[in-house]
C-alpha cells in the first residue's frame, strides 16, 4: 500500500489532467484545447493529433496497452470498446500508434442499447466524440478517453450529452444575472456536485449461494435476524480490519483516477458503509460517481468481499441513497449559494435563491421522475429517505429572512430591521446554523442544496441535468426582467418579494417522515407520486417537454424516448426479479423444506417406536406442509401474471406493481415463515444473518 507520504504523488496519477497537458503539448496545442474548453472551439487535425500522440505515448509509459471512448448510455451504467494501439509495420513487426482522428471519434454499435424507439434494430451505426472537458484516464491496462454517445442521426444516446447542454445553459443564463449585479470578471459559472456514496459489503461466499443477489441485487427472501440496527452501534462505529483494509485500498485506486474521495463511515445498517467525495465541477462528479462505483465493486472481490450498490438490498434495515450536493460556482471562485457581507452579495445571494425556490416548486414532477427506478421505491417515503413529495428545508435563520421579506415585517438581529434588498445587509448567514433536516428531499447546507432522493444505484447526471435546466430557466425570466428595468433596485426587490410569496409552499421545515405531512403537501397542492409506476408517465409531460425542448437540453423525440426506456428498464427488472422468485421457489424452497418434512417424519416414526411423543415435530411437519403448499400455489401465480404482462409499457408498469410485486410479496410472506420453521442445515442458502454480519 502507498504511504500518506506519497499521497500528493499517487493522486491523478493515471490521469491526462491539465497539468499533463501543460508539460507534453505545446504551448499552441494547449491554447487550442483549453479555448475548445473554455469556448467550444472545435480543434483543428492537427491539434488533435498532437493531443492523441502525448496522449498514447503518456499512457504507453504508464502500462496502457490498449485505448476505449469511455461513454454512459441509457443503461444507467458504463460502456466500452477496447482497441489496442498496435499497427502493423514491415518486417512483421508492429507500431503503437494513436491518431487525433481515434481520439476524437469512435463508431460503436449503436444498435443494442436502449434508444426508447429512436432507431431500428437494422440501424447500428452509433458515434461516441470526446469530450475534452474531462481528462481521460488509465485503468485495467487501457487508456478511457470520456465520450458522448450520439445516434447516427445525431439523436442524445446517453446521459453525458444531456448533461453537458445543461452546464453550458445554466452558464449562460447565471452570467446575465451577474452582469446586472456589475460583475464582469467572471467568464463561466459552473454546476459543482458532490455525490455521498452509500453501499453494502457482505462476503463473496454467502453472495455466491444467493440468486436473487446475483441475478437482482437485491435479497428477495429472508427474515431479520434477532439483531439488526436497534442499537445504533454500527453508525459511525468502529470499522472491522477487513472493511478498513478495503476501504485503504478503495481510496488508492480512486486518487489514482482523480476522484477526489474524502470521507468514509459505516452506515446505519449491518454491513452499510459510505464514501463521500469533496464537491466538484459537475461534469467531473458525474463521470466519477460512475468510475466510484465500478471501482467498489471491482476492489471489494480482491477482499473476497461483494459490494452491493442496490437501493434495498435487504429488508428490515436501511437502504442506500446517493445525496447529491448541488450549487452554481464561478471560474473566480465564488460559490453564488453562499450569503455575503454586503448589500449588494446579499441581494445577489437572494435572486439565486429565489430562482432556486420557484425552480423546484414549477418542476416538481421532472425532478421526482429522474429518481425514479423500481430499486428506490424501496426506500422513498420509508423512514429512512426523504418522501416523494418535494420540498426545500432552508434552515430557522434564512426561513425567518424569507418570512421578513415575504410579510415585510421586522427581522431581528439584535436590532428590528425591515430589509430593503440591496440597500440593508441581510445578517450573517454562518454556515451550520441550524440543525441538518435528514428528512427534507432538498436541504440547504450553508452553501449548496442536498438534494436527497437519489438511489444509490443510479447515475446522477438525470438529477443534475435537471437541476441545471431548471435553474437556467428560472435565471432566463429573471435576466429578461431585469434587463429592461429602468429601476433595478426597486424591481429586483418586487422580484425577490413576488417569488418567494408564489412558491412558499415548496418551503417546509418540519419532519418530512410524519405522515401528517403528506396531508399539508396535499392542502399546498405538491405533487405526489409514490411510485415509479405514478411518476414516469408525467416525464413527458408539457410543461416538462417545453422546459427542456426551449433549453435545447433534449428534443421532443428525445424526451419520448427516454420515458419509454425509463418503463422499459422499470418493467424489465420487475420481471427479472419474479422470474428469479420463482426459480428460487421451485428449484431450491420446496425441495429443500420437502426434505427438511421427510426428515421430521422419520424422526416421528422413530420416536413412536420407541415410544417417545413427537408432538413438536409433527406441529412442524403439519405447518411446513400447509405452507409448502401455498408457497407452490404461489409460484405459479407469479408464473401466470409473467404471461399476463399487458404490451404496452405503461400499462405494464401499473400491472407490474399492482399485481406482480404484490404476488411477489405474498410468496415472500409464505417463504420467510417456512424459513423460520427449516432447520438452518436444510435451508438451500444462507439467512440474512450470515449476510449483514459476515464482514
Amino acid at each position: 500500500m502507498e504511504t500518506s507520504a506519497k499521497l500528493p504523488e499517487l493522486f491523478g496519477s493515471m490521469v491526462f489532467n491539465e497539468e499533463t497537458m501543460k508539460e507534453r503539448l505545446s504551448s499552441a496545442s494547449y491554447d487550442a484545447w483549453k479555448k475548445s474548453v473554455t469556448d467550444g472551439t472545435p480543434l483543428e487535425l492537427s491539434t488533435a493529433n498532437e493531443i492523441a500522440e502525448a496522449m498514447k505515448q503518456w499512457a504507453v509509459e504508464k502500462g496502457a496497452t490498449h485505448f476505449t471512448h469511455w461513454f454512459q448510455p441509457m443503461t444507467g451504467v458504463t460502456a466500452e470498446k477496447h482497441d489496442s494501439f498496435i499497427e502493423p509495420a514491415a518486417g512483421g513487426r508492429i507500431v503503437m500508434e494513436f491518431s487525433g482522428k481515434e481520439l476524437v471519434k469512435g463508431e460503436p454499435d449503436a444498435s443494442s442499447f436502449p434508444n426508447g424507439g429512436i432507431r431500428s434494430t437494422f440501424e447500428a451505426r452509433g458515434y461516441t466524440a470526446w469530450d475534452p472537458n474531462s481528462f481521460a484516464f488509465i485503468k485495467d491496462n487501457s487508456l478511457y478517453i470520456p465520450t458522448v454517445f450520439l445516434s447516427y442521426g445525431g439523436q442524445a444516446l446517453d446521459k453525458k450529452t444531456p448533461l453537458l447542454r445543461s452546464i453550458e445553459k445554466v452558464n449562460q443564463q447565471a452570467l446575465r444575472i451577474l452582469r446586472l449585479f456589475g460583475d464582469t470578471e467572471t467568464k463561466r459559472v459552473i454546476p459543482q456536485v458532490g455525490a455521498e456514496q452509500e453501499y453494502f459489503l457482505i462476503d463473496k461466499e454467502v453472495y455466491d449461494k444467493r440468486e436473487d443477489l446475483r441475478l437482482t441485487g437485491r435479497t428477495l427472501f429472508g427474515n431479520m435476524p434477532p439483531r439488526g440496527q436497534e442499537l445504533s452501534d454500527h453508525y459511525f462505529g468502529q470499522l472491522k480490519p477487513r472493511v478498513s483494509e478495503y476501504m485503504r485500498d478503495l481510496d488508492n485506486e480512486l486518487w489514482k483516477v482523480g476522484v477526489l474521495s474524502k470521507t468514509k463511515h459505516n452506515e446505519v445498517a449491518p454491513g452499510q458503509h459510505e464514501m463521500a467525495p469533496i464537491y466538484t465541477d459537475c461534469n467531473a462528479s458525474c463521470d466519477q460517481n460512475q468510475l466510484a462505483m465500478e471501482l467498489m465493486k471491482k476492489v471489494a472481490l480482491r477482499h473476497n468481499l461483494v459490494c452491493l450498490i442496490h437501493e434495498k438490498p435487504f429488508a428490515g434495515v436501511n437502504g442506500s441513497g446517493k445525496h447529491d450536493n448541488w450549487s452554481l460556482g464561478t471560474d473566480t471562485g465564488k460559490n453564488l449559494f453562499k450569503p455575503g457581507s454586503t448589500p449588494s452579495q446579499n441581494a445577489q445571494f437572494l435572486l439565486f435563491l429565489a430562482a432556486f425556490i420557484k425552480g423546484i416548486d414549477e418542476y416538481q414532477t421532472t425532478l421526482r421522475c429522474t429518481v425514479a427506478s423500481a430499486g428506490n421505491d424501496h426506500r422513498l417515503g420509508a423512514q429512512e429517505a426523504p418522501p416523494a413529495v418535494l420540498s426545500i428545508f432552508l434552515g430557522n435563520e434564512l426561513e425567518h429572512v424569507i418570512k421578513g421579506i415575504i410579510n415585510g415585517t421586522p427581522y431581528k438581529d439584535g436590532s428590528r430591521k425591515t430589509l430593503k434588498i440591496g440597500i440593508d445587509s441581510l445578517p450573517q448567514i454562518r454556515q451550520d446554523t441550524t440543525d441538518r433536516n435528514r428528512t427534507s428531499p432538498m436541504a440547504f447546507t450553508g452553501n449548496k442544496f442536498e438534494f436527497r432522493m437519489l438511489g444509490s444505484a443510479q447515475s446522477v447526471s438525470g438529477p443534475n441535468i435537471a437541476l441545471n435546466t431548471i435553474m437556467a430557466e428560472e435565471l432566463k425570466e429573471f435576466a429578461d426582467k431585469l434587463e429592461k428595468s429602468k429601476n433595478f433596485q426597486a424591481d429586483l426587490q418586487k422580484l425577490i418579494k413576488k417569488t418567494l410569496t408564489e412558491h412558499k409552499r415548496i418551503i417546509f421545515e418540519g419532519d418530512g417522515y410524519d405522515d401528517s405531512w403528506l396531508v399539508e403537501a396535499e392542502k399546498r397542492g405538491l405533487k405526489n407520486y409514490p411510485s415509479t409506476a405514478e411518476a414516469i408517465p408525467h416525464y413527458d409531460d408539457p410543461e416538462n417537454i417545453e422546459l427542456y425542448v426551449k433549453n435545447d437540453i433534449y428534443t421532443e423525440e428525445e424526451m419520448h424516448a427516454r420515458r419509454a426506456i425509463h418503463e422499459e428498464i422499470y418493467n424489465a427488472q420487475i420481471a427479472i426479479e419474479a422470474r428469479t422468485m420463482s426459480d428460487m421457489i421451485r428449484r431450491q424452497i420446496l425441495p429443500a423444506v420437502s426434505e427438511y418434512a421427510t426428515t421430521l417424519a422419520d424422526r416421528i416414526a422413530v420416536k413412536k417406536d420407541a415410544g417417545f411423543s413427537s408432538g413438536y415435530e409433527a406441529k412442524v411437519g403439519a405447518k411446513i406442509s400447509t405452507l409448502s403448499d401455498k408457497l407452490q400455489l404461489a409460484q405459479e401465480k407469479i408464473d401466470n401474471d409473467l404471461k399476463k404482462r399487458p404490451a404496452d409499457s405503461t400499462k405494464c408498469m401499473k400491472y407490474s406493481r399492482d399485481t406482480i410485486l404484490k404476488d411477489m410479496n405474498k410468496a415472500r410472506e409464505i417463504a420467510d415463515q417456512l424459513e423460520e420453521l427449516t432447520d438452518r442445515d436444510f435451508w438451500p442458502f444462507p439467512v440474512y444473518s450470515e449476510m449483514l454480519f459476515s464482514e
